[in-house]
């Protein structure tokens, strides 16, 4: 099971993944521009990420056909052997991703909001794709199990689910317990999951404990 930071916010990052629990970070074009970004920082992002010691930095693309989505690929790609492409789930990015994944560019299909989709990011070749929970629940749909069927649907195939926009932690429980192996989770989220106030109270009572023995 592997945990990525979704943010592109270094102050926030950096920490987390000092604690050597979290295997990279996830951006998208959002949270570039909630960290006052935009792509012509993603250089910069890659250089600082792996820096702190991210094994994976996945990043998006932009376009709106398969040639720019293709070059912004490539482009991604050159930054280093770190570098995950992100491609959302459209008909013109699932063509690029197709091409991409023959020149072995690593691919997320992301921006994936129905289990059928995970055909598509199958017969790409795509390594991972991001189901976004949170939106799906949004709209109606249950994320969860939306999610759960992802994973079911690509069991023995080269591409694992790597489960997004995830509000609480109940729902990464449900998903880790059903086997979903990668989640995308926000630095927010990361701080409460390890900030347990039970655990954390339990902590405070044996140094309290230990030094009424000194």
């Amino acid at each position: 099971m592997t945990l990525y930071v979704d943010s592109a916010e270094r102050s926030a990052v950096e920490p987390l993944l000092a604690t050597g629990l979290f295997a990279g970070v996830t951006t998208n074009p959002a949270l570039l521009a909630r960290a006052g970004l935009t792509q012509a920082d993603l250089p910069a992002v890659f250089t600082w990420a792996t820096a702190a010691g991210a094994k994976q930095v996945f990043m998006q693309t932009l376009g709106t056909t398969a040639g720019e989505i293709l070059a912004a690929g490539r482009r991604i790609r050159d930054l280093g052997p770190q570098a995950i492409v992100k491609i959302p789930a459209t008909r013109e990015g699932l063509g690029a991703a197709r091409v991409l994944a023959d020149e072995d560019v690593p691919i997320l299909v992301t921006a994936v909001h129905h289990a059928t989709q995970a055909l598509f990011a199958d017969a790409v070749g795509a390594r991972f794709i991001a189901p976004y929970v949170g939106r799906m629940t949004d709209q109606g749909r249950d994320g969860v199990a939306e999610t759960i069927q992802m994973h079911q649907v690509l069991s023995g195939s080269g591409t694992r689910v790597l489960a997004a926009s995830l509000r609480d932690r109940e729902d990464v429980a449900a998903l880790a317990a059903a086997g979903v192996p990668d989640f995308a989770l926000s630095a927010p989220l990361c701080e409460a999951l390890l900030a347990d106030e039970p655990t954390l109270a339990a902590a405070d009572q044996f140094e309290t404990i230990a030094a009424r023995q000194n």
